[in-house]
C-alpha cells in the first residue's frame, strides 16, 4: 500500500500506540489501514447420485486446472450466500447450501476457505465467465492430477470417505505453504 485510501497522501508503516504489529498509517490524517485474511467461500455441489460439480478455471490463478466453485466473499453477504453465488457465477447452477464442511486456514497467502456441502437443484448447469467447463464426476473419475488447489484435493478425498461411512463431519486444518516439489494432490 502506498496511498491512503480516505485522503490519497502516502502511508508509511508504523506500530500505532498499543497494536503488537506495523500497519500502513497515513502520513496526513493518520487513518490506519488494517490488512486482513481473505475469506474464500466455496460450494461442493453434489448430484443426486453422488457426482459432484467441478469448474475448470478460465482464469489465473491455476487457469485450466479443475476446482469446486469458490471465490472471494463479497461485503454485505453471509458465506452460505457466498457459496451460492459463486456457484452461480462460475457454473451457472443452483444450489441448496447445506452445512459448513471444511475450513483451512492458509497464513503464508492470508486466506482462510470454507466450503460447504450443497446439493445441487437440477442439471441446467453451463461454464460462467471464469470457468471454461464443467461436469459432473464420481470419485473415480476426479481429474485428481489436474485439480488446482490443495483444501480441494483434500476437500474432496474427505467428502468421498465421508459419504462412503455415511457420516459427514467438520474439518479444520492450518496448512502451511507447499515445498516447490510438491504436487496439488501429493
Amino acid at each position: 500500500m502506498k496511498y491512503c485510501a480516505d485522503c490519497g497522501s502516502p502511508v508509511e508503516l508504523r506500530l500505532p500506540q498499543d497494536d503488537n504489529r506495523e500497519r500502513h498509517v497515513c502520513t496526513v490524517c493518520n487513518t490506519i489501514h488494517y490488512q486482513n485474511p481473505k475469506l474464500i467461500i466455496g460450494a461442493i455441489p453434489e448430484w443426486e447420485d453422488g457426482r459432484i460439480l467441478l469448474c475448470r478455471r478460465a482464469i489465473e490463478p491455476r487457469s485450466g486446472l479443475w476446482t469446486l466453485p469458490a471465490g472471494f466473499m463479497e461485503n454485505g453477504e453471509t458465506t452460505m450466500q457466498a457459496a451460492a453465488r459463486e456457484t452461480l457465477e462460475e457454473a451457472n447452477a443452483r444450489i441448496e447450501v447445506l452445512d459448513l464442511y471444511e475450513m483451512y486456514n492458509l497464513p503464508y497467502i492470508n486466506q482462510v476457505q470454507l466450503l460447504y456441502r450443497a446439493r445441487l437443484l437440477d442439471l441446467d448447469f453451463s461454464p460462467g465467465v471464469e470457468s471454461l467447463e464443467v461436469e459432473l464426476f464420481g470419485e473415480n473419475d476426479i481429474p485428481w492430477d489436474t485439480l488446482a488447489f490443495r483444501p480441494i484435493c483434500y476437500t474432496l478425498k474427505h467428502y468421498f470417505d465421508d459419504r462412503r461411512k455415511g457420516d459427514f463431519r467438520f474439518r479444520s486444518a492450518d496448512l502451511e505453504k507447499p515445498l516447490p516439489q510438491t504436487t496439488v494432490c501429493g
